[in-house]
């Protein structure tokens, strides 16, 4: 991630500053939405927008999330692969660092349009997904600030691909990263498919997170938002794991998802 910006690329977004929560506790959620051409299908990117516009109000209108959750998003797909947005803006391809940072308070989020083009880099948005959540993390602490165990969503609706939108194995390259940042407790891993089943797509999925994957039927991203807001409260109450595992299961059980989790 570079903290300085070429010329034809977006300006630095205004660094991050707390607003008037910067004695909360932070409970960073970053959303990791696949944007590839097929949502062009059965207007799936437009419920996604619409999903996200309301829940970025219901976040906003929820004084407990409000005042400790902050929200960043990457895309894959598109022109550019890969697209880190600071609320609505977009800041291109990378991240920047600390105190520069994607996330912003709750009660500041206003989601970005999203359009359906382009190849599902899934691999290269995770890593970029957990490389921006660790410099958050590092941010925060030395700024004296604490936080809650970060989120990570990863929402899809069609396989990994490389450039030219062939198959890609990449991702495990991910996976050992992925098994010790669990086993550390680094943030938790929620991997979704939506929409029709491909071959093979729910085993990358699974394979990327055990105890947190699901495919669902239909696109039903206003649940999902739901389901992770309620996530964000249980992690703010200190929930044990099995809490989750249920927050989970019930979104699956909602849309046919599969098995529940153990």
């Amino acid at each position: 991630m570079s903290p300085t910006p070429q010329p034809d690329e977006a300006p630095l977004p205004v660094p991050y500053m707390g607003f008037e929560f910067d004695s909360a506790q932070r409970l960073p959620l970053l959303l990791c939405l696949d944007t590839s051409s097929s949502l062009s299908q059965h207007n799936a990117i437009g419920s996604l927008n619409s999903a996200l516009t309301g829940w970025a109000t219901s976040l906003a209108d929820d004084m407990a999330l409000s005042a400790a959750v902050d929200v960043a998003v990457i895309t894959f797909g598109g022109k550019e692969g890969i697209t880190v947005w600071q609320g609505c803006t977009p800041l291109g391809a990378t991240a920047p660092e600390w105190p520069h940072s994607p996330f912003v308070p709750a009660h500041e989020f206003r989601p970005p349009v999203l359009r359906a083009e382009g190849v599902t880099l899934l691999d290269r948005a995770l890593r970029l997904s957990m490389d921006v959540v660790a410099d958050y993390k590092a941010g925060l602490r030395a700024e004296g600030l604490t936080y809650y165990r970060p989120q990570i969503c990863v929402v899809t609706d069609g396989v990994p691909s490389d450039e030219k939108g062939r198959f890609s194995y990449a991702y495990r390259d991910l996976l050992p990263d992925l098994r010790k940042a669990e086993e550390e407790r680094r943030f938790r891993l929620f991997t979704v498919g939506v929409g029709e089943r491909h071959a093979g797509a729910e085993g990358v999925l699974q394979e990327l997170a055990p105890h947190y994957h699901a495919w669902l039927d239909g696109f039903p991203f206003a649940e999902l938002l739901t389901a992770m807001s309620h996530s964000a409260k249980a992690t703010q109450g200190g929930a044990a794991e099995a809490e989750f595992q249920e927050i989970f299961a019930r979104l699956k059980r909602r849309r046919g998802g599969g098995q529940v989790p153990a």
